[in-house]
C-alpha cells in the first residue's frame, strides 16, 4: 500500500511572525509524505517573503470573505490523502505527530483492505487527538467517543482533526456560519456522510488561545449557531434535552473552571481520568465511534 499523504493548510492574511513559527513545526516532522498550504488573503506585511524555500511549501494568495471561505479555497489546492486545518500561531505538539497518527491511519487502513477486496470504498474517517492550550497551560482532553452527547456538548477542535480529503468532495464548510462553520461541517461528517471518528491518545497541537471564536462577540454567536445547527442535526427534542442536562450538570461553572488559567490543568485533568475509564479502547492509542 502507498504511505499516507497529509496536506497540512493554513489560512492567513498579515499573520506576522506566526505564519513561519507555524510552518515550522510541520517542516519539523520526521515523517516526510506531506505538503503544506498556504491559502494567503492578500498579505502586506511580509510574512509570506520569511518561508523558507521547500518543494513541500505552496502558497497561493487570492481574496477570501473569512477564514471559512479560506479554508474552503484551500481545499482546492490540496493533494493529501488527510487534511489538517492550523491557524496561523497554532504548531504541531512535537515533530512525531505525523508519524504516530500515520501509523494509526496505516492499522485502520489495513483492517479495510478485505472489505475493499470485496469492492467496498474504504471507510471515510476523522482521526483525532487531544490539544495543548498555551494560554491555559494545560492539556484539553478530547472525548474518546463520539456520541449524540458528544456532538451536542463539544467536538474535537478543527486544529486537532486529520479528515479524510473525500469528506470536502460534496461540499466544504457551510459559510453562512461566522463562527460555527467548522463545528457544523463535523456534524454533517458524522450524521450525513457516516464518517467513523476515530480517537488518537496523543497531543496533536499546541494552540496559542485567543483565537477567533473567543471574542465576546462571537460568542454571543457562537451560541446562537449551535442552537440552529444542534437542532438540526439531533432533532429539537433531543438538542433540549442534552442542553436541560448540561444546565443541571453545571456547565456554566465547569466552563469557567476549564478556562481559568488557575483551576485549568486541574479540571482536565479530572476530565481525562474519566474519559480514561469511560472510552471504550481498541487498541493503545486508538478509540472508535
Amino acid at each position: 500500500m502507498a504511505q499516507i499523504s497529509f496536506s497540512i493548510v493554513v489560512v492567513c492574511l498579515n499573520p506576522g511572525e506566526k505564519l513561519l513559527k507555524t510552518v515550522q513545526s510541520v517542516l519539523n516532522q520526521k515523517y516526510g509524505n506531506y505538503e503544506i498550504v498556504v491559502k494567503d488573503g492578500g498579505s502586506t506585511d511580509g510574512s509570506l517573503e520569511q518561508l523558507p524555500a521547500d518543494s513541500r511549501i505552496r502558497v497561493y494568495t487570492r481574496p477570501d470573505s473569512g477564514i471559512y471561505d479560506a479554508m474552503n479555497q484551500a481545499m482546492s489546492y490540496v493533494t493529501g490523502q488527510f487534511v489538517q486545518f492550523l491557524n496561523c500561531g497554532d504548531l504541531l505538539h512535537d515533530d512525531m505527530v505525523l508519524e504516530r497518527l500515520a501509523a494509526v491511519m496505516e492499522r485502520k487502513r489495513s483492517r479495510g483492505a478485505d472489505e475493499e477486496s470485496l469492492g467496498h470504498k474504504e471507510k471515510e474517517r476523522i482521526f483525532y487527538g487531544n490539544q495543548y492550550h498555551e494560554a491555559w497551560g494545560s492539556v484539553i482532553y478530547s472525548a474518546p467517543e463520539v456520541n449524540d452527547f458528544t456532538c451536542y456538548r463539544n467536538v474535537p477542535c478543527h486544529q486537532v482533526c486529520f479528515y479524510d480529503v473525500r469528506l470536502f468532495a460534496e461540499r466544504g464548510y457551510d459559510v453562512k456560519y461566522r463562527v460555527r462553520a467548522d463545528y457544523e461541517h463535523f456534524l454533517y461528517c458524522i450524521y450525513d456522510r457516516k464518517a467513523e471518528a476515530v480517537y488518537v491518545e496523543m497531543i496533536v497541537a499546541d494552540y496559542e488561545g485567543g483565537g477567533f471564536s473567543e471574542t465576546r462577540e462571537n460568542r454571543r454567536i457562537s451560541e446562537k449557531e449551535h442552537a440552529e445547527i444542534t437542532k438540526r442535526y439531533l432533532g429539537r427534542d433531543k438538542a433540549l434535552r442534552y442542553k436541560l442536562l448540561m444546565l443541571l450538570t453545571l456547565a456554566p461553572l465547569r466552563t469557567k473552571l476549564a478556562e481559568d488559567e488557575k483551576y485549568s490543568e486541574w479540571y482536565n485533568g479530572i476530565k481525562a481520568k474519566i474519559y480514561r475509564r469511560c472510552g471504550h479502547k481498541d487498541e493503545p492509542g486508538e478509540n472508535r465511534k
